[in-house]
C-alpha cells in the first residue's frame, strides 16, 4: 500500500465510531493490509482504499481496501 501512497501521507484503513465527525478529526490507523511476495508485487498497477464506504449509512469501522494486479 505504501507503494502507492508514501509516507508521510496519512493512510488510514479504520476510523473509530468514537469521533464525533471521523472525517473532519481525520484520524485513524492502518488495520486492513495488502500483502505480497517481492515477484507479485512487481505486477501491481493500482490500489485504493476505499474511505467513502466509511460514511455510508450503517457502515463498518473498516474501509475496503482494492488491489488490481497485472497477472
Amino acid at each position: 500500500m505504501r507503494g502507492f501512497i508514501p509516507e508521510p501521507e496519512k493512510l488510514y484503513t479504520w476510523w473509530s465510531y468514537r469521533a464525533q465527525d471521523w472525517a473532519a478529526s481525520n484520524r485513524g490507523r492502518r488495520l486492513d493490509h495488502i500483502w505480497a511476495s517481492p515477484a507479485l508485487e512487481r505486477t501491481a498497477k493500482e490500489m485504493k482504499v476505499v474511505r467513502e464506504a466509511r460514511g455510508w449509512e450503517r457502515p463498518s469501522d473498516h474501509v475496503p481496501v482494492i488491489a488490481n494486479f497485472d497477472l
